[in-house]
């Protein structure tokens, strides 16, 4: 090992043990991965990240005591307020991510004021759809908490281990009376809140949880009950980002909740393999033909796409994505998955892909 690769982790373990206990909660990125990211400064990724978090330096943050999009269509009641207001999160992602890449102060405040203003306004409202994407802001925190003003990171993780908390009550209550896609998120948002909280029995619960999940959502071939709900590989996908985000989690902890090895019959990653030939082209699906729903067919006839006609492949990018961050062995599949869509994963993703 050279000289510059020991200084760099002595470097890093100085950071770590000079933290307090509390700034060491994370839910997926840990203190040693944030600080290690300065080393692709120089990646295309890097520098579209940096570009865009510096544009959004000039951003002001838009909390709400509630966001509200699910079941709902555009210009119906909060939907596009909350549309527009749940951009924040993304783009504090950004810049939680650029300030890592270059350590320049200025994208750590401007993280600083988008979480303090969502922690100290958002009430969690125990819709995990309109909550899931709030996972930006669990990784944000992950990036920055040692950093922060500690008054930001504690009101940052007392959001999240209330979500946590309100979700893993309900699912220990009802984990009988749903088996779909709300369950995969409030596992997912269940889990990351319990390991920002770094609570030992929160973290149990949310264990318990994911298990449960994964035995009721997957079938022995892999598919979900989602697919044969709604007729859709819309939902697989939306069923396996939650789950495999969770497992992710897991992993930064040493578990391994994903691997069909690990876990038996079923498991994610056989949700995964099944999808994968749709993913890649090989097969294709009309969506939402036999969907027992009926709001599939309202926005269908309201003109959102991706409610009939042959499935996308590029919505499962990001999935794809997320299992290749999980098991390099998904890199040539989200790599060909990228080519035959023209659309790539997200630029913070490829960069923990590429790790």
């Amino acid at each position: 090992m050279n000289r510059a690769v020991l200084l760099r982790r002595s470097a890093v373990l100085c950071c770590l043990l000079a933290m307090p206990a509390w700034a060491q909660n994370f839910a997926i990125v840990s203190p040693a991965t944030a600080a290690s990211l300065k080393a692709q400064r120089g990646t295309p990724e890097a520098g579209k990240i940096v570009r865009d978090a510096e544009a959004a330096l000039k951003q002001t943050p838009h909390p709400m005591e509630r966001v509200h999009t699910e079941g709902t269509l555009p210009g119906k009641g909060i939907h596009d307020e909350s549309a527009a207001a749940e951009k924040d999160w993304p783009l504090t992602l950004n810049l939680a991510f650029a300030y890592r890449l270059t350590g320049d102060k200025r994208y750590l405040a401007q993280t600083a004021k988008f979480l303090d203003a969502w922690a100290t306004v958002y009430k969690p409202s125990r819709n995990p759809i309109d909550e899931t994407n709030f996972g930006n802001l669990v990784l944000a925190l992950d990036l920055t908490r040692a950093d922060l003003p500690p008054e930001v990171a504690e009101h940052t993780a007392a959001l999240f281990r209330a979500m946590a908390l309100q979700y893993l009550d309900w699912l220990d209550a009802n984990h009988d009376k749903d088996h779909e896609n709300w369950s995969s998120h409030r596992v997912k948002l269940a889990v990351l809140g319990a390991y920002v909280s770094g609570d030992k029995a929160l973290i149990e619960r949310a264990t318990a949880a994911y298990s449960r999940q994964v035995k009721v959502n997957i079938h022995p071939d892999g598919s979900v009950n989602d697919f044969y709900k709604r007729d859709a590989l819309h939902y697989v996908v939306y069923d396996l980002e939650p789950l495999t985000t969770a497992a992710l989690a897991a992993k930064a902890h040493g578990q391994d909740w994903f691997h069909t090895a690990a876990t038996g019959s079923p498991s994610v990653e056989m949700g995964v393999d099944w999808l994968l030939p749709y993913a890649t082209g090989t097969k294709t699906h009309e969506e939402f033909v036999h969907s027992t729903v009926a709001f599939d067919a309202a926005r269908d006839k309201a003109g959102e796409k991706g409610y009939s006609g042959p499935w996308d492949p590029k919505t499962s990018v990001e999935l794809m994505g997320l299992a290749a961050w999980m098991d390099p062995k998904y890199r040539p599949e989200l790599e060909k998955v990228e080519a035959n869509t023209g659309v790539k994963a997200y630029p913070w993703l490829r960069l923990l892909v590429g790790r």
